[in-house]
């Protein structure tokens, strides 16, 4: 069977795509999946944070690639033959470009930071996603528990045509620390964030199969 699509995708820059793409990837692979990952950003964000663990681990335990964006069709029918899992993060921008990454997707994750203005950007996206009709799902990133902020701005998603996983990252240091050290936040021993991106990832994976 043929691996998996997973495109990370939001128009606004720093909404955590990188982030979300870097620690579903370590979580899945620490699960014994075959993982790899295709950055088509040309900030190259997760390409560092690919070679920082290369360098830090001597074996990054995941595959890695590059591509333009008219590539990505290419890039992932090659990594799909070997791994059970593709994941893809994107240009932080909504035009042609993004499409054939949406087009090669089995599930559009678009991570949204704890504010309207994140949560705005998502129309775009969530409107090009359904022209391809894909399913997209909205993440809530850097969420603090118990402000009306998140509560607001969770309500707000669920108006929307995507869906919204219940699982949600929290706005917690160790997740900037560990992508700056190449690693995942499950590898750095914090409780919290290890249970947050371990029930994401179940969720996810629920996700993927249904």
């Amino acid at each position: 069977m043929p691996g998996k699509v997973i495109a990370v995708v939001q128009q606004k820059g720093g909404s955590g795509k990188t982030t979300l793409a870097a620690n579903l990837a370590v979580a899945c692979a620490r699960r014994g999946m075959r993982v790899a990952l295709l950055d088509t950003d040309p900030q190259g964000s997760l390409g560092r944070w690919f070679m920082t663990r290369r360098e830090r681990l001597g074996e990054a335990g995941l595959e890695f690639s590059t591509s333009s964006a008219w590539g990505v069709s290419y890039e992932c029918e090659k990594l799909r033959k070997t791994a059970d899992l593709v994941i893809v993060d994107t240009p932080p921008k909504v035009d042609a470009d993004l499409r054939p990454a949406l087009r090669e997707a089995d599930l559009v994750l678009v991570p949204v930071a704890s504010s309207h203005v994140d949560l705005w950007a998502t129309d775009g996206v969530l409107d090009l996603a359904a022209r391809e009709r894909k399913s997209a799902w909205l993440v809530l990133n850097r969420t603090r528990a118990g402000t009306r902020l998140v509560d607001e701005v969770a309500a707000a998603a669920a108006e929307l045509t995507a869906g919204v996983t219940k699982a949600r990252l929290a706005n917690r240091v160790v997740y900037a620390e560990t992508l700056g050290r190449g690693l995942g936040a499950i590898e750095a021993g914090h409780a919290a964030a290890r249970a947050e991106v371990g029930a994401l990832t179940d969720e996810i994976l629920r996700l993927l199969d249904a």
